[in-house]
């Protein structure tokens, strides 16, 4: 029987197990939900609250908060998790798979439908689907998203059988949405249905009580999977940690202490074993005097891709693996940015 969220909540939230997942939640190099900061807990509140309603949700966020996770969580401790939890990076299926990857297709369909093949929506049953960056779906797959958000039905490509949606939909989108509908390359009543049930996740910056135990906590999963169990933070490297504005946010801190761990010669892991740049940022905290000029938070992003191309000599699969960000996501930020070799 997994622990649900009010358990957790009892035991002042110091982290939630969920059930291992193929998915999603392994890429942040862990399976549970840290929450100390009351941001964070607030979070929980309305997770626990929603984990068991078929209603639509939408988990917006900074790269790198924990949306995945978060939906994971949401699945694996409430009424669905025994059913199948799905997910589709939006961002990576091209605009004319989407469709069929959603809805499947009877044989005969189009050419090449040798089989009939069953799309996410009907796999799914009385689990979860997950759509990541919904921000990127093509107008013509929305109007059809929203449709069977709406009607709770749906057809397979080439079929006329009206098929129930069973499955709950958690959309995943970064924080430009309610721009993008300004902008109209996004539907207004799409962004309506999917936000029936809304969650904003803060970045990292925003919940810095969640700064000391996330560190804790993947510098434990680095000891274990570095074989150095003696390892120990010091604390200015800590202080370092604690002074950092985080542009990648949780995953960005996991990386940080995943290389550290793996640089560490000894039994200390010291400021040395961290990125340069944390120390040269000490004058960003928001601590700092009223009277200095802040660097924006595209400012501080620009300078930190910057330093991190540098760091790789312009390696762009390296950086974007230290960033934790996808190689696409870097170029077309490298681009913004009028970084160049």
């Amino acid at each position: 029987m997994l622990p649900g969220l009010k358990s957790a909540k009892i035991h002042n939230v110091k982290a939630i197990p969920i059930r291992e997942s193929p998915l999603s939640t392994s890429k942040f190099g862990h399976q549970s939900w840290i929450a100390k900061d009351p941001a964070s807990q607030e979070i929980l509140k309305i997770a626990d609250k929603v984990k068991d309603t078929a209603s639509t949700l939408l988990i917006q966020g900074e790269s790198g908060t924990g949306k995945d996770l978060l939906a994971s969580l949401i699945h694996f401790t409430g009424t669905r998790q025994e059913g199948p939890f799905l997910k589709i990076d939006c961002s990576s299926i091209p605009i004319e798979l989407m469709e069929s990857e959603l809805m499947g297709y009877e044989k005969g369909a189009f050419s090449g439908a040798f089989t009939r093949k069953l799309g996410k929506l009907e796999f799914a049953g009385e689990g979860t689907i997950v759509l990541d960056d919904i921000l990127s779906l093509h107008l013509g797959t929305q109007a059809k998203l929203l449709r069977v958000i709406e009607e709770r039905v749906f057809e397979r490509l080439g079929g006329n059988e009206a098929l129930p949606v069973k499955a709950r939909i958690i959309a995943l989108s970064n924080d430009h949405l309610e721009e993008a509908v300004r902008q109209r390359s996004f539907r207004e009543d799409l962004y309506f249905r999917l936000s029936v049930i809304p969650i904003r996740l803060l970045p990292l910056r925003q919940r810095v009580l969640d700064i000391k135990p996330l560190a804790d906590h993947f510098l434990h999963l680095a000891k274990i999977k570095y074989a150095k169990p003696t390892l120990e933070m010091e604390r200015q490297a800590f202080e370092l940690l604690r002074h950092y504005t985080f542009p990648g946010n949780v995953r960005e801190l996991r990386n940080i202490l995943e290389k550290a761990v793996m640089l560490a010669d000894s039994d200390k892991l010291t400021p040395d074993h961290l990125p340069g740049f944390l120390g040269k940022r000490m004058w960003q905290h928001p601590g700092m005097s009223l009277h200095q000029k802040k660097p924006t938070l595209q400012e501080l992003e620009r300078s930190y891709i910057g330093e991190i191309l540098e760091y790789t000599r312009g390696k762009k699969g390296k950086a974007a693996t230290i960033l934790g960000i996808s190689r696409k996501t870097l170029l077309e930020k490298r681009k913004r940015y009028e970084l160049m070799d």
